[in-house]
């Protein structure tokens, strides 16, 4: 795989043209030069930068986050990279004993619902709306 273009870089990387220039205008990502009659080109390191930027995300990373990355790994810093890492689990497992608490209640709103014990009133409306 040669230089691409932007069109070429987004089909290789997965992504749309206009991913590509906000992670430029986010400063994740450079943008060549264009010569005087033609069009930018990127070559293949590029490609690996996009994928990475995408599966940071899938990971829950935030775009600045992800710049934080970039730039540690520029700098070869493993230690912060895994502290940020150890970070962003931590919060992921806040998130899901949240998710959970609430599964477990709606559930119980459900099992309400379904053994009619509040004739007239709906439980789920009820209990969002007490005190």
């Amino acid at each position: 795989m040669g230089e691409l273009t932007i069109g070429g870089l987004a089909d290789e990387a997965g992504v749309n043209v206009e991913t590509i220039r906000y992670y430029q205008r986010r400063g994740l990502m450079p943008e060549p030069d264009r010569p005087a009659h033609g069009y930018r080109r990127y070559g293949a390191t590029t490609v690996k930068r996009v994928r990475f930027i995408k599966r940071a995300q899938a990971l829950g990373f935030t775009l600045e986050e992800i710049g934080g990355l970039l730039e540690l790994d520029e700098a070869h810093a493993c230690a912060e990279t895994r502290e940020l890492a150890s970070h962003k689990l931590e919060a992921i497992e806040t998130k899901l004993a949240d998710l959970a608490a609430m599964r477990k209640a709606l559930t119980a709103l459900l099992c309400q619902c379904d053994a009619g014990a509040m004739k007239g009133n709906c439980p789920i409306i009820h209990a969002l709306g007490a005190d």
